[in-house]
């Protein structure tokens, strides 16, 4: 892995990371009114270890969640 060059505040530089923030905005924090900021954080929480890497469809994926992904991986690895 290579070190961005970029110029400051150049969203590319950082595309994965962005691209996971706004999918986390528009399904989550903007949908979602809060009444503290510990509610904020458990949900967020919540959205990433249970839903986003567990049970939400990727494109990046085939669009199939990270657990078909780790199971066929998993499949492929003992059977080789």
């Amino acid at each position: 892995m290579r070190a961005s060059v970029g110029r400051t505040g150049v969203c590319w530089d950082n595309a994965m990371a962005e691209s996971f923030f706004s999918v986390l905005k528009n399904e989550l924090v903007h949908r979602t009114a809060f009444p503290t900021r510990a509610h904020d954080q458990r949900a967020i929480v919540r959205y990433i270890e249970i839903f986003y890497n567990r049970q939400r469809l990727h494109s990046g994926l085939g669009y199939r969640t990270p657990s078909e992904v780790q199971a066929e991986y998993e499949q492929r690895q003992s059977a080789a």
